[in-house]
């Protein structure tokens, strides 16, 4: 449910925050002469009703090419960079502090100099792996493999066991460990199937060099290494056949499967489910949710399919793959070469130091993330946020009042349902306590290990405890946001409000309602009334609380939108609009009710033009420029065969089409390339 999309999870903020305060009535003429936050991207060649995101944003993808380690660049982008230069300095400032031993200083010191420590790492080589290895050597039967299995996930390496603990989806105040699809090493099962050019290409990179070179970095000779590729191909793709589609996967009562431990040894008998589930930390376990149990029936055949040399050589290859970035170059490069520049079109490797800080920030972000707030993010911005939360909630109330197709009694409960939307705004009032995590200045592999085992054993020890709703999945520096179904939240980082370069009193409200309330804080409250969030109820439990001739009523204006986004396509690849029906629903969603939202804003109300463009004009500018950015081909090609997300520019002219103001602002006439007869333009919310 995030708004944003990226290949890896972007980093983010810096410390300029956005305006929440009326300022429409200010005049910005002379504040704009010479640096307008949306004028200056504008590429004016291009007529608006053509290609709009191309005539709000093209002056800047001209001028900002992708960089080679990037496979993608846009104002997330460059975010990041502003953030990663921030924490430079914190890191290295760390490095040379001398902390006490088990503070936040010492962690993120030794962490830095051990990712750094470049000579060491080198030295080291696959070494700091030896003990894992001989677990793997240790493998003689189906028990010791999954044993196997139930260890390597404690530290985070990829196995065909998919457990974690998670909010019972019937029962949110319950956290209840559930079984998911698990076990590929390609990004989703559709490659190992799909006869495009670009799954092709990819699945034939991996089973005929990427593969094989792992295998051979990992000690076996040539021959050895082809033969274990083949095999651990093949052990994959029979994951794979079992496994569901990404649109398959937006179904939450398809996906929920509740069951005694009994019932989940009828689907895989081979896997003493009790000690696995011990082994794994996950104590006293009497009942499961599995979400595809036609998974774990192939998963069972699979134990006797294959080879117990087999699976030690899959498991060896899913270890290294889990931590060769952290290792010598042969192993580091190999893993750049195949999963950003085959898969993503990334041309050169970011440098070590950003590499570094990037590790640092997914594991350690919240520690991180109390330095940035107290430095970059005051109290009064957070309130700021807080109150343009609840302009979008009356909003969104408004367009539920005026709703035709739904019913008096379903309306009231939607009323409660948004009325009781949770927002987290900026960072969490309560940070997680790393106070056990150990870091040292020894293998940089180590650290990151450890790091694993300490997040495992975080969410492991939620089982059979209350539901903590206080907790945060995102650090306050993320320039990314989303919604919890269970949590019926919405969570909405620093970083996300963010425009590079600008203070929030020189922002005008036009562009603050299309950049933040629209594109963020309306998408994500949106989300809890989508194709999937809608199904669970205020107190996040999935049940139906809808009348059945309104449900009925939605699914049909919904299938509008999943045929409009059906009809696109980029280097012979068509979106799939079941899939990212959740997105477009809340795009939508967040345009229109940001928009009636600003309509009550004093800058709409005068309609004064600043730079010569309208208010309204402005707002859907502001819109745009949330998806200022462009990827590669091989990127695109990556999102729409594996995520729930269009493309950036998708989402700004697909749903603009689908808004009558739209047309109004810039003149939108039949026969332009973005319009759309009326009577196919998509309503929902």
């Amino acid at each position: 449910m995030i708004k944003k999309h990226s290949v890896n999870a972007i980093l983010a903020a810096s410390c300029v925050s956005l305006l929440l305060a009326a300022c429409g009535g200010e005049d910005k003429s002379k504040i704009y002469a010479e640096n307008d936050p949306v004028i200056k991207n504008m590429d004016t060649t291009v007529k608006p009703g053509d290609d709009f995101f191309k005539y709000a944003n093209g002056a800047w993808l001209k001028k900002n090419p992708i960089p080679g380690a990037y496979s993608s660049w846009g104002i997330g982008n460059v975010v990041e960079e502003e953030l990663r230069n921030r924490m430079k300095k914190i890191n290295e400032d760390a490095v040379k502090a001398n902390a006490p031993k088990g503070s936040n200083t010492q962690k993120i010191g030794d962490f830095y100099f051990s990712g750094m420590d470049t000579v060491s790492i080198e030295k080291l080589g696959i070494s700091p792996l030896k003990d894992e290895l001989d677990k793997i050597d240790k493998i003689t039967d189906i028990k010791s493999l999954v044993q196997a299995f139930a260890h390597f996930k404690t530290i985070g390496v990829e196995t065909p066991i998919g457990a974690y603990p998670g909010q019972d989806a019937k029962n949110s105040n319950k956290i209840v460990l559930q079984l998911g699809q698990s076990g590929i090493g390609l990004p989703n099962r559709d490659y190992y199937f799909n006869t495009d050019a670009h799954s092709v290409a990819i699945r034939t990179d991996y089973q005929q060099k990427h593969l094989p070179t792992m295998f051979k970095l990992g000690g076996l000779p040539a021959d050895a290494a082809n033969a274990a590729a083949k095999k651990t191909y093949a052990l994959e793709t029979f994951l794979a056949d079992s496994s569901r589609k990404l649109e398959d996967l937006r179904d939450p009562y398809h996906n929920y499967n509740k069951m005694p431990l009994a019932g989940l040894s009828k689907l895989a008998p081979d896997v003493d489910w009790k000690a696995t589930f011990e082994q794994m930390d996950y104590k006293n376990v009497d009942t499961v949710i599995v979400g595809q149990p036609e998974y774990y029936r192939a998963f069972n055949k699979a134990l006797h399919t294959y080879t117990i040399n087999d699976w030690k050589n899959y498991l060896r290859k899913n270890l290294i793959t889990s931590f060769g970035s952290n290792l010598s170059k042969p192993f580091d490069q190999e893993l750049f070469r195949f999963y950003e520049m085959v898969l993503s079109g990334n041309k050169e490797q970011l440098p070590r130091w950003k590499r570094v800080l990037d590790e640092e920030n997914g594991l350690m972000g919240e520690v991180l993330g109390q330095i940035f707030v107290k430095e970059y993010f005051p109290e009064k911005t957070k309130e700021r946020y807080v109150k343009l939360v609840e302009v979008m909630r009356a909003s969104f109330k408004e367009h539920i009042e005026k709703l035709e197709w739904m019913s008096p009694a379903t309306k009231e409960k939607a009323y409660y349902k948004l009325g009781k939307v949770m927002p987290k705004v900026g960072y969490p009032d309560k940070w997680k306590d790393f106070s056990t995590l150990e870091i040292d200045r020894g293998p940089y592999v180590l650290n990151v290990m450890r790091a694993n085992n300490w997040h495992h054993k975080f969410s492991a020890a939620k089982l059979g405890k209350p539901v903590d709703r206080t907790e945060w999945g995102m650090t306050p520096q993320t320039y990314n946001a989303y919604y919890n179904p269970s949590n019926n939240e919405i969570v909405l980082p620093a970083g996300i409000f963010t425009i590079p370069g600008f203070k929030d009193e020189n922002i005008d409200d036009a562009v603050i309602y299309g950049y933040a309330a629209a594109s963020t804080i309306g998408h994500e409250m949106t989300h809890g009334f989508d194709d999937e969030g809608r199904q669970f109820d205020a107190e996040g439990n999935l049940k139906a609380w809808w009348q059945p001739q309104d449900s009925v009523k939605f699914t049909q204006h919904a299938q509008m939108l999943v045929n409009q986004f059906n009809g696109y396509s980029i280097y012979g690849l068509h979106v799939n609009g079941k899939a990212t029906q959740g997105e477009n629903i809340a795009d939508l969603g967040g345009i229109v009710i940001g928009l009636d939202a600003f309509k009550k804003t004093d800058q709409y109300k005068e309609g004064k033009s600043i730079n010569g463009l309208t208010p309204l004009q402005r707002y859907f500018l502001g819109y745009a420029l949330g998806w200022l950015g462009q990827e590669r081909q091989e990127s695109l090609s990556s999102q729409i065969l594996t995520n729930e997300h269009a493309p950036g520019f998708m989402r700004v002219n697909g749903p603009f089409t689908d808004v009558p103001e739209f047309y109004e602002a810039f003149h939108i006439k039949k026969g332009d390339k973005m319009w759309l007869d009326p009577d196919k333009r998509v309503k929902i919310w």
